[in-house]
């Protein structure tokens, strides 16, 4: 019983022997087969492909004109980039637009580089330039046409005053008037009744005294009314004026001005000394200077001042006119006096101002204001005016005074630049550089 099983297992192994033996060899050809063919047949694809691309090599011909299109082009945007980049740093305006933004030109020059002194002053008013206007005549006050601020041209009427002094020179210059006529006329008489043996001499030379007396009388007269502002054309009209209008005065303004002060109101009586008005004429000012005493030696007529008053009110420049002769006790300071043109009015009596007075200069090369320096991508610029506009031109600055400035290098001798005016030009080409400006 026990030989049985030693013989099925011994069946089963010998079957396992046999397949393995069988079928093994075949396997493992099939699989060396298909690798060997995959890896021909990469070898082969690859041999192709080499094969493919030498004879594309082969046969295809350099294209030289492509590559140098596609540097030309490449050449090209560089370039439009470039004249891009330029047209950004230019500001191109008109003439009406350089007015309208107060932008103003120089040219550049070598010069002195000025020396200052800085001295306290105030705006003061012209005197010259100043009227205290009185009546004349006392009466009382019918009209008040002009009011405290209001601008005046010369005649313009700016009160009425109902005067019986008036009245009374009036009067008497009509009534002198009409004795002169008579005494004419008399005299006339008795000097062709004198020639006639009419009349004696005596009677002749009393109607020449009667004339005499009359015309001194008529002249007297005449000069009451000259002295109350009336002319010989408004005398020659008199007789033939209203009744009504006798005791009408008219006070009238000196000159053009503005009315800066007023001392009258309806039914109020003024005397011929009352100050009714106060004209001062602002289209020119005074600037007096505080000069102190170490600074006197220095200080002189003629001398350049630059006027800086700020708050957003340009500087001006002028020279000085006046150097009092004296030493205030109290401040222990002399006045110097600058005269200046004030048309707009921006400058108003009562301003505080520093005053830079140029004392001494000392040469230089090229001199700019230093209004004209800007600062851009932080380099020191100047605007530049050439054929397309006005370039910013990085310079290199030197010694400076209180408002000048030398140029080392960047701006040469007799080329245009922007003196005022040149934040407006950096402002114009900060828009620009969003595509917002007037540089394109």
């Amino acid at each position: 019983m026990k030989t049985r099983p030693l013989i099925i297992t011994a069946f089963f192994v010998g079957a396992l022997a046999f397949g393995t033996t069988t079928w093994w060899p075949t396997l493992a050809v099939g699989q060396a087969e298909t690798s060997h063919d995959h890896e021909n047949h990469g070898k082969e694809k690859h041999q192709e492909n080499l094969s493919a691309k030498k004879n594309e090599d082969d046969h295809a011909e350099p294209d030289h004109s492509t590559h140098q299109e596609e540097q030309d082009g490449h050449e090209k945007d560089r370039g439009n980039e470039g004249d891009e980049e330029h047209g950004e740093d230019v500001v191109s305006l008109s003439a009406a637009e350089l007015k309208e933004f107060g932008i103003e030109l120089a040219i550049a020059s070598t010069g002195p580089l000025d020396q200052y002194a800085e001295l306290p002053g105030e705006i003061v008013l012209n005197a010259d330039r100043l009227a205290h206007v009185a009546p004349r005549v006392a009466g009382i006050v019918r009209e008040a046409k002009k009011s405290l601020g209001d601008s005046v041209k010369a005649g313009d009427v700016m009160a009425v005053i109902e005067s019986r002094e008036l009245a009374d020179a009036k009067a008497d210059y009509l009534a002198a008037s009409e004795r002169r006529n008579l005494a004419g006329a008399n005299f006339k008489r008795e000097e062709r009744l004198w020639e006639k043996k009419v009349t004696s001499e005596q009677e002749y030379l009393d109607a020449r005294q009667g004339l005499a007396e009359a015309r001194i009388e008529l002249n007297s007269a005449k000069q009451k009314l000259h002295a109350l502002g009336f002319s010989d054309t408004y005398l020659k009209k008199l007789p033939r004026h209203p009744d009504a209008t006798y005791t009408r005065y008219e006070i009238r303004a000196p000159f053009a001005g503005t009315i800066i002060e007023k001392h009258l109101t309806l039914g109020e009586s003024v005397n011929e000394d009352s100050e009714t008005f106060t004209i001062a004429d602002l289209s020119s000012v005074w600037v007096d200077i505080n000069v102190y005493q170490k600074d006197l030696a220095q200080i002189r007529k003629g001398q350049t001042v630059v006027i800086q008053v700020g708050h957003g009110i340009p500087e001006e420049t002028g020279e000085i006119a006046w150097v009092g002769p004296l030493v205030g006790e109290a401040t222990r300071t002399a006045k110097a006096r600058v005269v200046l043109a004030n048309p707009d009015g921006t400058l108003r009596p009562g301003l505080f101002v520093t005053a830079q007075v140029a004392v001494a200069n000392t040469p230089a090369g090229i001199v700019v204001p230093k209004s004209a320096l800007q600062t851009v991508e932080d380099r020191t610029v100047v605007f530049v005016q050439d054929e397309d506009g006005f370039e910013p031109r990085p310079v290199q600055t030197g010694r400076e005074s209180a408002t000048q400035v030398e140029i080392l290098s960047g701006l040469e001798a007799g080329q245009s630049f922007v003196s005022k005016g040149a934040f407006t030009l950096k402002a114009q080409l900060s828009k620009g550089a969003f595509g917002d400006g007037h540089n394109h």
